[in-house]
């Protein structure tokens, strides 16, 4: 089973809950890298018996720190209407004896029609094919990010942190599961949250970091996704601003035909 397979295997042990359990090969500095807790929340949600159709959005909400070990995840459908279906999910852990919530997260879920359909982002042009690009060296980097083949254009994550500030924290790169593992809405909803902190990239210091909040549209729908199968998609991300110890940052995920697949905004606590 692929790596990522085991993260978010859960098992049904009740009404409207799963347990699963965080996994060595997804670990972070501090806990778990947050891509496979959110995959975990969504995950709960598509296997739930009373799904109706699949993902258009979901937001999380970290409310605390996860700890190694078993979660709980309860997810109910709180409104389904006829094309269109509301998910109120939790994350729960027991530690030092007690039982909290460690993540919240809400989901829309819908039945997609054909429609007309355009789009008003653009992906980069001229960007070069993903075999022309090096891979990311990940030696002495936490567990999370040897599980991404990443391919950087531009924005790297910095190799030193040596405080030379640089003008915008924009990255552009080629990104995809390793091992190579077919695209889905789980892995989609991970690696929507594979973009290093903005704040390294900009400010090239260490800081203490964590995500407050990560929202992710879907806009490709499974049969797009299976187009994409296992090859990389290019993702771009930047900030738009940061103050009062808090910051945000937007993502894109492309197809490498050029259909987005997904975009994505997060709120960011820091401390330097």
């Amino acid at each position: 089973m692929h790596p990522f397979d085991e993260a978010i295997d859960l098992s049904p042990t009740a009404p409207h809950q799963f347990t699963g359990a965080t996994h060595p090969a997804y670990a972070n500095m501090i806990g778990p890298f947050g891509g496979t807790t959110s995959a975990q929340l969504l995950q709960s949600a598509l296997l739930h018996p009373e799904r109706l159709g699949e993902p258009v959005a979901l937001t999380v909400n970290f409310a605390a720190p996860v700890a190694d070990g078993e979660i709980r995840f309860v997810a109910r459908p709180v409104r389904t209407n006829r094309s269109t279906q509301h998910w109120i999910i939790e994350a729960r852990q027991t530690q030092n004896d007690e039982e909290g919530v460690l993540a919240t997260a809400t989901a829309v879920f819908a039945v997609r029609r054909e429609t007309w359909s355009d789009v008003e982002a653009v992906m980069p042009a001229n960007v070069p094919a993903p075999d022309a690009v090096p891979r990311m060296p990940v030696k002495g980097m936490p567990a999370w990010p040897q599980r991404y083949d990443m391919r950087f254009v531009e924005g790297a994550f910095p190799t030193a942190f040596d405080e030379q500030e640089q003008a915008h924290s924009r990255s552009t790169l080629w990104v995809r599961d390793e091992p190579e593992r077919a695209l889905d809405f789980a892995s989609l909803a991970a690696l929507s949250d594979s973009f290093f902190p903005r704040i390294y990239i900009r400010r090239r210091r260490r800081a203490m970091i964590g995500t407050v909040s990560l929202t992710t549209y879907f806009h490709a729908d499974s049969a797009l996704l299976a187009q994409v199968g296992t090859r990389h998609v290019l993702g771009v991300a930047k900030a738009l601003n940061y103050r009062h110890g808090y910051f945000d940052q937007t993502g894109e995920l492309w197809s490498p035909e050029g259909q987005l697949l997904a975009s994505t905004h997060q709120l960011v606590y820091f401390k330097d």
